[in-house]
C-alpha cells in the first residue's frame, strides 16, 4: 500500500503550493511570481515546460526546469453523459494510479429562492477527488470497494481543476469525489488555499468539503477553512444503522459527532449540509425521518436526500421508492421545518453520480441534447 503519491526523485507539480514557496524562498525568489506561473499553466494546459512564463527572474526559470513540471497528472479520457450535463474525467497520476473528477453543468435560473426563480445562467461545479480509493469502506459506495491506495498531493488536487477548466468555467468545487478529504487534511487545506487565491479566485462560499464525520478534522475546520461549506455524510439517524452501512462510523460515535458539529456551528455560524443516502428498507422509513428531524432540531442545516445509485453486483442495497423519498422530505420540512432537497441525479450513465466513482470509463463518448439542471448550491444563500 502506498502512503504517498510521489517518488522522492520525481519533479513536483508546480501547483504543490508549500513546496514551490519553500523552493523559491530558499533560492531568494519572491513568492509573488508563483500566481503568474499558475496563470500561465491554466491558460496553456498542454504546455510541456515553463520556459514560456513571462517576466520571471532568470533563477526562477532554472529552478522550475530542475524541480517542477507544469502538471504531474495527465488527462487520460473524458466521457460525456447523454444529456451533456456531466463530463467524467479520468486522470492518471505520476505514480501510475488514476482518479476521477466530474464536471457538472447547471442552470442557476432553474433553482428557486423564496419561491422565486434565481437570476444567473449556466455555470459548472467540479467534483474533485482527494485520495486514490478510500479507507472508509461505506457499503453503498463504489470507491469504498477499491480500498485505500494513496493520498493525493495538494498539487494533484488542484490539477483536477486545471484539467476541468478545459471543458467548462468552474464556479463551485465540491470535495465529494474519491476519498475522505479529512483523511488528507493538510493537502485539502493547501489545495483550497490555492483555489481561493490568484489566478483561480474561487469564493470559499462556493467550496464544499464532504466528510463521513472525522471529528478531529471537524474540530479544526473553521479555524483553517473559514467560510468553506461543510457537508456531513450522515446517512442514518442512529449509531446502529450508521455502523451497519458505514463501518468507519464505529470510530466516530453519533453523539460525539453531533457535539462536534454543534461546536463547529456555534463558532462558524455556517449552515451545515447533511447528506443522506436513501436505501430501501434500511434508513428511508417515516420513523427514520422523525429520528433525523429530532437529531437536527438544534441545527441550522440543509438536508440533501440522495437517491441510491446501484453499483452492480457488489451492492446489496436497493433504491428507495420515489414515494418514500417524498414522504421523508415531507416529514423533515413539514414537521421539523428543516430545509430538505432531493438531489438531482447527474451522470449515472457514465457512473459519474454520487457513490459511483471507481476508476472506470465507458468505451465511447456519448452525445445528445443538453438538459440543464438546478444545483444544491443554488438552493442556499
Amino acid at each position: 500500500m502506498a502512503s504517498s503519491s510521489k517518488a522522492p526523485s520525481s519533479r513536483r507539480s508546480v501547483f504543490d503550493a508549500a513546496h514551490i514557496r519553500s523552493e523559491f524562498s530558499a533560492a531568494g525568489i519572491s513568492a509573488h511570481f508563483i500566481p503568474l506561473i499558475w496563470k500561465y499553466v491554466l491558460q496553456n494546459p498542454r504546455c510541456s515546460d515553463l520556459d514560456g512564463v513571462p517576466s520571471l527572474p532568470a533563477a526562477a526559470y532554472a529552478l522550475l526546469r530542475q524541480k517542477f513540471r507544469p502538471t504531474t497528472s495527465t488527462l487520460t479520457a473524458a466521457a460525456d453523459s447523454k444529456d451533456r450535463t456531466t463530463t467524467k474525467l479520468l486522470i492518471c497520476l505520476q505514480n501510475g494510479e488514476s482518479v476521477e473528477a466530474v464536471v457538472m453543468r447547471y442552470d442557476t435560473r432553474l433553482g428557486k429562492y423564496d419561491g422565486k426563480p434565481r437570476p444567473g445562467g449556466v455555470r459548472s461545479t467540479l467534483c474533485v477527488s482527494s485520495q486514490v480509493g478510500c479507507k472508509m469502506g461505506c457499503r453503498f459506495c463504489a470507491t469504498g470497494t477499491m480500498g485505500f491506495k494513496s493520498n493525493l498531493s495538494s498539487g494533484e488536487i488542484v490539477e483536477q481543476l486545471v484539467h476541468a477548466s478545459r471543458y467548462s468555467q468552474i464556479r463551485n468545487v465540491v470535495f465529494m469525489g474519491m476519498g475522505e478529504p479529512m483523511n488528507n487534511y493538510n493537502a485539502l487545506v493547501e489545495a483550497i488555499g490555492v483555489f481561493t487565491g490568484s489566478p483561480f479566485q474561487l469564493s470559499p462560499k462556493r467550496i464544499t468539503v464532504s466528510t463521513v464525520g472525522i471529528i478531529h478534522g471537524i474540530n479544526k475546520f473553521n479555524g483553517d477553512l473559514p467560510k468553506v461549506n461543510l457537508a456531513v455524510s450522515l446517512h442514518a439517524p442512529d449509531q446502529d444503522i450508521r455502523c451497519q452501512i458505514m463501518p468507519a462510523a464505529r470510530a466516530f460515535p453519533l453523539g460525539k459527532l453531533m457535539n462536534a458539529l454543534q461546536s463547529y456551528q456555534n463558532e462558524s455560524k455556517q449552515t451545515i449540509f447533511i447528506e443522506y443516502i436513501m436505501l430501501d428498507g434500511v434508513n428511508d422509513q417515516e420513523e427514520h425521518a422523525h429520528q433525523l428531524g429530532k437529531l437536527l432540531e438544534t441545527f441550522k442545516a440543509v438536508v440533501n436526500l440522495i437517491p441510491f445509485n446501484p453499483i452492480g453486483s457488489s451492492s446489496n442495497f436497493k433504491t428507495s421508492s420515489d414515494q418514500n423519498v417524498k414522504n421523508f422530505q415531507k416529514v423533515l420540512k413539514g414537521i421539523y421545518r428543516i430545509r430538505t432537497t432531493i438531489r438531482q441525479q447527474m451522470g449515472q450513465d457514465i457512473a459519474g453520480a454520487c457513490g459511483q466513482l471507481v476508476v472506470s470509463l465507458p468505451d465511447e463518448r456519448s452525445a445528445g441534447g443538453a438538459t440543464l439542471l438546478s444545483d444544491i448550491e443554488d438552493l442556499r444563500i
